[in-house]
């Protein structure tokens, strides 16, 4: 102990003014902490529960006489007392275990309150002798399951476990082992749970013994032969066994003893608060009491102050709570970190500062924080190694900027060196670090670390630099081996290619070298520098990118089996951009990679942008450069002599015609191309294209590719817009033509199209006779037009004789002649049966109805009385109609019908969607209103009047 330095982490937060409040009026035999509150029992009987300033909340009577034991329950809020109690009978105990209920308060007077009694338990029974409790503990399980470990005199440990407010228990019983047939008494115990397993350990002044509960039954370890007395015990916070004896203290874990520490003097109380032992030592001597405080990590008390007669010892509130046996209290808290850091500040004692806050696992910062402050130490003491040793210590938590300023200051390069490496050891240097670093062993001169340092010549393990900045000084220095290296070395593939090819211009190595790297890896390079390596090797590289794409490696019959196999690599629209200033190279790429593959993930980007390309006017060439040449070469030649100039101009007009022709040649050509992608892309059997169609429609028209437009509007069924392209071209035989082929209803036309045909010629302006008498041909075949719609469209047209109209106009009156005959016989025959029915009606009506069946129609027997006649002539016994007296049987099922085409028709009458739907498929729409009307739908529907203002 003389080696334990001793601080006042420790500070008494009462002033020495708090005490037991004076309504407490028995002896304290017992106290429990927890839930925000101390309770104590006292030697009459009372229980009293005390708030954070030491007052009484409320206490109440619990026992007869004499509380021994006191628990308060941390799971519910529930308080377990041990005492005695009126003894009912001489065959049982006045001893008894009681539950209280501490949310269940029952009023007991004005001035007094008690908690609700849930349980009253006999400790002792006939299986269970009675003996002397010197020792209590309860274990929370899984609520509301209690488990109850009772000590005595004898040795005996009787546990309670189960609900026990509900009396649902079972008890069991733990003996002590004896020596030489004599028992110990049980001076404490303590619980251990790991996991599934249970512990109990029962300390007696001459062993200490666990037992396993978890095993049937319950196993006994002796751990040692020596204990300890009452009070004297304690429970770690990882869960070990603490006794306290004259010569030191022990510890215990399940397999057996664990450290100890000598400290002298008697233990009359052990204690555990937040990693700190506890202990009230009786000084053999003088006989006075000293409270300690001990760091066990760091080996020092933390405090150390003199009391008197301690007769309790507990935690709450985050505080040490002394009872004394005068019933004042000690309130003893402990110092905040900063205060605590400050003290060992001021004493320089930066060890046990540093190991104080790694031992109380403080947060990284506030150890760094100590760290500098002994760094800084250790620097105006000018002891820089070792300042430079605890600085090491703070990266990642102090800004290096700090350390680096101080060396620099003090030229101590050294220092500074090993400061820079340790940071890039662990990846916190920064751009600027790399630099200084290197910097500094330019300074130095010192080659082999520079070696080391950029090419790490074991080859082991990642770079601790920051790559791009050593990349930048070596390639700023000229060094573009040690460049390539580094980022060779740390997979810097576009720093790598960088070099090669703005550098060094080798591009052939280049794309060696991006044909050595996985798929993904040479994808991200080749969108990086693609447009350099098109420049200068466009063919290798287009080769490159098939193989990215393609993985030429691969058999067709594997990329068929397996459908996620394209989805896994890149697709040309990846590679796109690589092409701006190379169109040419990229029509080429994209239709040799449609070639090789028929089913790619971005199939339809891909036929949108070769759409592109092959419909727009305008595709750059690779030999613009030659171009640019000649046009270089002829302003060249204009400045020597006129003579040439007038030369040259000629020449250079003869030139441009000719490529002009050429371009011209080569845009049909893709034209072609895209008319066939269009056709191939989209082929009666597919349900939607393999690209964009509104993308090529506006392809088409801002070209004017009118095959295109054609064949697109066809296959979107826009029969419309068809022959308005044919309008506009004023193609009068395509636009018939076209007619034929897409005004065929019964081939899924429109017939629609000869009525818009009709309208243009009745608008052109010009004599077009033979076109008109053709396109009347299929409007009267197909009866698209009433013939009034067919004069007054064609009227418009004043080059249109009548001659044109005549034979339709006298085919149209016939036909219509011979209706209007049909009708006129059809109204004719309906008036008929009108009047017939009428007749019947009133015959009904005003006449008697003589009813001649002498046979049920039912059952065919003799009609006698009772009879019911119908008025359709049937007979029925009124025994064999049944429940149903008012319709015929017969003539029934016949009625309910015409009832339920009626209540149809008048529900058909309010769906007006099914009526306009009717009215818009018709060919006469008219047609569709008076059979609407004949049925009485109609007539009949009613309006629903307008509601009051």
């Amino acid at each position: 102990m003389i080696l334990w330095g001793k601080f006042d982490f420790f500070e008494e937060k009462s002033g020495g003014k708090a005490s037991i409040p004076a309504e407490i009026t028995g002896k304290i035999q017992c106290c429990s902490s927890g839930r925000g509150r101390i309770a104590v029992g006292c030697d009459n009987g009372t229980v009293g529960l005390l708030d954070r300033s030491f007052k009484l909340s409320f206490g109440f009577q619990a026992h007869a006489s004499n509380v021994l034991f006191i628990q308060q329950l941390k799971q519910r809020n529930f308080l377990m007392t041990v005492g005695d109690d009126e003894q009912i009978s001489s065959q049982t105990s006045s001893m008894c275990l009681k539950v209280f209920d501490l949310d269940k308060v029952q009023e007991e007077s004005s001035s007094t309150t008690t908690p609700f009694c849930t349980q009253i338990l006999r400790i002792f029974t006939n299986q269970y002798p009675e003996a002397k409790i010197t020792s209590f503990l309860v274990l929370e399980e899984a609520p509301p399951i209690l488990l109850v470990a009772i000590g005595l005199d004898s040795g005996s440990i009787y546990c309670i476990k189960g609900d026990i407010a509900r009396e649902r228990i079972t008890r069991f019983k733990l003996q002590i082992e004896t020596v030489d047939g004599i028992s110990s008494s049980i001076t404490g115990l303590g619980f251990r749970v790991e996991g599934r397993a249970l512990h109990l350990f029962a300390v007696t002044p001459s062993s200490v013994t666990m037992f396993s509960l978890h095993d049937q039954p319950p196993k006994r370890h002796t751990l040692d032969q020596i204990g300890c007395e009452t009070n004297a015990v304690t429970m770690s916070d990882r869960l070990d066994l603490v006794i306290g004896r004259p010569e030191a203290v022990y510890f215990y874990e399940v397999d057996g003893r664990g450290p100890c520490w000598a400290f002298d003097g008697e233990k009359k109380f052990l204690g555990w608060f937040r990693g700190y032992l506890l202990s009230v030592i009786e000084d053999q001597r003088s006989s006075k009491n000293t409270f300690n405080v001990y760091d066990l990590k760091n080996r020092l008390i933390a405090h150390s102050m003199a009391v008197g007669e301690v007769s309790h010892l507990l935690c709450e509130w985050g505080y040490i709570i002394l009872i004394m046996s005068d019933k004042r209290v000690l309130c003893i808290g402990e110092k905040d970190m900063e205060s605590k850091l400050d003290m060992l500040f001021k004493k320089n004692s930066y060890t046990v500062a540093i190991n104080l806050v790694q031992s109380q696992q403080a947060d990284p910062a506030a150890t760094a924080e100590v760290l500098r402050k002994y760094g800084d130490h250790l620097y105006k003491t000018q002891k820089y190694d070792e300042a430079m040793s605890q600085y090491i210590n703070t990266i990642g938590h102090l800004e290096p900027s700090y350390v680096i300023q101080k060396f620099l200051d003090a030229q101590r390069i050294y220092n500074l060196t090993n400061y820079l490496e340790n940071l890039h050891d662990q990846g916190l240097g920064s751009k600027d670090h790399t630099t200084l670093l290197l910097n500094c062993y330019t300074k130095l001169k010192d080659v082999e670390k520079l070696n080391k340092f950029i090419k790490d010549e074991d080859g082991v393990g990642e770079l601790k630099f920051d790559v791009e900045t050593a990349i930048k000084v070596c390639r700023a220095a000229g060094y573009h081996e040690y460049a390539m290296f580094v980022a060779r070395k740390a997979g810097r593939h576009e720093w790598y290619l960088k070099i090669l090819l703005e550098d060094l211009g080798r591009y052939h190595e280049a794309l060696q070298y991006i044909s050595s790297l996985e798929s993904n890896q040479a994808g991200v390079t080749v969108k990086e520098y693609g447009k350099i390596l098109v420049e200068h090797m466009p063919v290798e590289t287009v080769e490159i990118l098939l193989k990215l794409c393609t993985d030429g490696g691969e058999s067709t019959s594997k990329r068929a089996s397996n459908g996620m196999y394209l989805l896994m690599l890149p697709t040309p629209m990846d590679f796109v951009n690589i092409f701006v200033h190379s169109p040419q190279c990229l029509m080429d790429f994209l239709e040799k990679y449609i070639s090789k593959v028929k089913d790619s993930p971005a199939q339809i980007e891909i036929h949108n942008t070769l759409l592109e390309l092959y419909l727009s006017n305008d595709l750059s060439f690779p030999s613009v450069s030659q171009e640019n040449g000649v046009e270089n070469h002829d302003v060249k030649a204009r400045s020597s002599t006129g003579v040439a100039i007038g030369y040259n101009e000629n020449k250079e007009k003869s030139y441009l015609d000719k490529k002009d022709a050429k371009k011209e040649k080569n845009r049909v050509e893709r034209q072609q191309k895209g008319l066939g992608l269009l056709k191939s892309s989209w082929t009666s059997e597919m349900e939607h294209p393999l690209y964009d169609v509104d993308l090529a429609v506006i392809l088409c028209e801002m070209n004017a590719f009118k095959d295109g437009l054609l064949f697109l509007y066809e296959k979107m069924k826009l029969y419309k817009e068809v022959i308005a392209c044919y309008m506009q071209a004023h193609d009068h035989e395509g636009l018939i033509a076209c007619c034929k082929k897409l005004g065929d209803s019964s081939q899924g036309g429109d017939p629609s199209l000869w009525g818009d045909l009709l309208k243009y010629f009745g608008e052109l302006g010009e004599d077009c006779s033979k076109e008109v008498k053709e396109v009347l041909t299929y409007v009267e075949r197909d009866d698209i037009l009433p013939p009034i719609v067919v004069l007054q469209t064609l009227s418009k047209n004043p080059c249109l004789t009548l001659s044109v109209v005549k034979d339709y106009i006298a085919r149209k009156l016939e036909q219509e002649s011979k209706l209007i005959e049909d009708d006129r016989r059809s109204i004719e025959k309906d008036q008929e049966e009108t009047n017939v029915m009428k007749k019947e009606i009133e015959d009904l009506k005003t006449n008697a109805k003589i009813f001649q069946l002498s046979k049920c129609t039912a059952c065919t027997f003799t009609l006698d009385l009772p009879a019911v006649h119908f008025m359709c002539m049937h007979s029925f016994h009124l025994r064999c109609l049944g429940d149903n007296e008012k319709e015929c049987p017969e003539c029934a099922p016949e009625y309910r019908s015409i009832i339920e085409k009626k209540r149809s028709l008048e529900q058909n009458a309010r769906d007006q969607d099914l009526f306009f739907q009717l009215l818009k498929s018709s060919k006469d729409g008219f047609s569709v209103i008076a059979d609407y009307f004949s049925k009485g739908i109609v007539s009949k529907t009613t309006i629903a009047p307008p509601e009051n203002s």
